[in-house]
């Protein structure tokens, strides 16, 4: 081998070391700074990763297209939702006033909240459109307690990274990281064009996520969870769940 070749194959492998050492400080930087998902590990990691990061350094705070009040979709799509059971029914016969939403997890005020308690809050609305992956949408006005001001009535802790929701559907839950979690778009919805959130669309309460497709909007929803992890959450209906694919940022 000739000193050249020798002096090459020193050089190639020292960038070699040096472009992974800068791969392993651009990743400790990336979580430093929360912009690894958590299907970060999955088959497309790589491509959610960078999508994810890309999403949180330049649109952060970009809000979703707002719509007149003429555009209002005349025949909003609700899926086909199976019979919730006997314990809703009669919930629903109630007019839904033993209806809970629970705040739990890292929070320095846990608490329960019925939805009088919801519709004496600090409200917002917003005209939006709603996306589905199967390729539905509609626009509709949606009203309700901005989640910033659950967050903030319960003391969410600072090491808070995600907000777990779940639906009295039973095994349905999500997540969402902080970033949507304070959006100003990001509702505890009870309302939908001017009237109380029909139940096709998740009434009595469902998670208005503007800047997120549809399964990132859970109906009936029950109970959020603080967490600074997701690791012990199990399977939801995002990356966690081999048997949907979804991935676990939705970001519109």
């Amino acid at each position: 081998m000739s000193k050249l070749s020798r002096r090459q194959l020193i050089t190639n492998g020292l960038v070699t070391v040096a472009g992974a050492s800068g791969l392993a400080v651009a990743a400790k930087l990336a979580a430093r700074h929360g912009l690894i998902p958590p299907d970060s590990g999955t088959l497309y990691g790589a491509g959610a990763t960078l999508t994810y990061a890309a999403q949180r350094l330049l649109t952060r705070h970009t809000l979703a297209r707002e719509f007149d009040r003429t555009q209002i979709s005349k025949d909003p799509f609700a899926n086909e939702v199976e019979p919730l059971g006997k314990e809703f029914e009669r919930l629903q016969q109630g007019g839904f006033g033993e209806w809970r939403l629970t705040v739990d997890g890292m929070a320095a005020r846990p608490a329960s909240f019925s939805l009088a308690d919801l519709r004496g809050f600090p409200s917002r609305s917003h005209i939006t459109m709603i996306q589905c992956e199967e390729g539905w949408s509609y626009i509709a006005e949606w009203s309700g307690v901005p989640l910033a001001y659950l967050l903030d009535r319960v003391g969410a802790l600072p090491q808070v990274r995600y907000v777990v929701y779940r639906s009295f559907q039973h095994g349905w839950w999500e997540s969402i990281d902080m970033a949507d979690a304070l959006h100003p778009q990001t509702l505890v919805a009870l309302g939908m064009n001017g009237a109380d959130l029909p139940m096709p669309f998740g009434g009595p309460l469902r998670l208005r996520v503007a800047r997120q497709l549809g399964y990132k909007n859970v109906k009936y929803l029950t109970r959020l969870t603080l967490t600074d992890s997701l690791k012990h959450f199990g399977k939801g209906l995002g990356s966690a769940s081999p048997e949907f694919g979804y991935a676990w940022y939705a970001g519109i």
